[in-house]
């Protein structure tokens, strides 16, 4: 960031400055610069574990929120630390680079490897689910699901969602928590989003249901799958049968382009739906932003709305929100009898869940 907004002589100053301040607060030990802005310490002493620990917290207090003047600006940086502690000393290099990757992702100050930890079982898992997701796709192992969304009025399934699924070579079907992020991890994520869009409108081309396909906001700022939507409402012309739902909770930094995509998507007659509103900082300004036709209550709120009254009074503010801005709601995670008598009594115009049906591998109802 240093880099990118001062330059990198700056960059390279501040790096210079941080070698200084460790040289004079580190002891014993030889300082070695690895790559970037990581830094090798080897010290000449035996430490175990709690020493280890009180030595980094002594560092930490140090070295922490460290400014540095460069002529008129103050660049204010921080470290994150990591080490290894055990009696096994192989792979220690791989041991710490791991202890360092979970302290900054868990916003630590640092962070201890210890071979019981055995991160080392989980790198190798994610390296062969890479390798299973990556195959799947190149195979055409990437399938909808289709759950029925039923309408409270007349009590009939109108629409289906289309959920994406991933089967691999042995048949085993790993759901979009499993195979999505490492979709992303190893840049094959945007022939996920394209396999689910083509093969749920080749699907419903041929029958009178409404769909809708989940997009996050990385699809959405995508110019490849921009143009394949395009491309494919055009091509199988039942953009009035479809609906895009976006995450609420997902941050949209450039409000432009989404809004093109709107604009161009409602051209076609498609619609636009909030998936998961109500499941963190909900923003109705949002809703009137990006002129959405559906919101789709999450199921945090409608799973327990039969026993919860904070569930129940939060649904109504929506639910009344909607209606005077005359966006239709569809309540997600319907599991009971009882659930869906209070969904109906609120007047959401739809229910999902498993007690209208689950997810299916084949269109039901046709």
């Amino acid at each position: 960031m240093i880099n990118d907004f001062y330059g990198f002589l700056v960059g390279d100053y501040v790096l210079e400055q941080m070698i200084l301040k460790l040289q004079n607060h580190i002891e014993n030990a030889q300082i070695y610069r690895i790559s970037g802005a990581e830094f090798g310490i080897l010290i000449d002493e035996m430490m175990d574990f709690y020493s280890l620990k009180n030595y980094l917290l002594e560092l930490n207090i140090k070295l922490k929120n460290l400014a540095f003047r460069y002529q008129d600006s103050i660049i204010f940086t921080n470290i994150t630390f990591a080490s290894a502690a055990g009696e096994n000393h192989s792979n220690l290099f791989a041991k710490v680079s791991m202890a360092l990757k979970y302290a900054k992702e868990m916003q630590l100050p640092f962070w201890i490897y210890e071979d019981r930890m055995n991160f080392e079982s989980e790198y190798k898992l994610n390296i062969l689910t890479s390798f299973r997701v990556k195959r799947a796709i190149e195979n055409s192992g990437v399938t909808p699901y289709f759950q029925p969304i039923m309408s409270n009025t007349t009590g009939k399934i109108i629409k289906f969602e289309s959920l994406a699924r991933l089967i691999d070579e042995d048949g085993a079907i790993m759901s979009p928590l499993q195979f999505i992020p490492i979709s992303k991890n190893i840049k094959v994520y945007a022939e996920v989003t394209k396999a689910i869009i083509e093969k749920t409108f080749e699907i419903f081309k041929d029958n009178e249901y409404e769909v809708s396909i989940n997009l996050s906001i990385e699809d959405i700022m995508s110019a490849e799958i921009y143009t394949f939507i395009i491309t494919n409402l055009k091509k199988y012309g039942i953009g009035d049968r479809v609906t895009f739902e976006l995450l609420e909770s997902e941050a949209i930094i450039d409000y432009k382009k989404v809004l093109r995509f709107i604009t161009e998507v409602k051209r076609f007659g498609a619609k636009i739906a909030v998936d998961d509103f109500g499941s963190g900082y909900s923003n109705f300004a949002y809703l009137t932003r990006i002129k959405v036709d559906y919101i789709k209550i999450d199921g945090s709120l409608i799973k327990n709305i039969d026993i919860n009254e904070n569930s129940r009074l939060i649904t109504e503010t929506i639910v009344s929100f909607a209606k005077q801005m005359k966006i239709k709601t569809i309540a997600e995670y319907v599991h009971s009898s009882t659930v869906q008598s209070v969904v109906q009594e609120l007047g959401i115009d739809y229910s999902q869940g498993y007690y209208i049906d689950e997810p299916l591998p084949k269109l039901p109802y046709m």
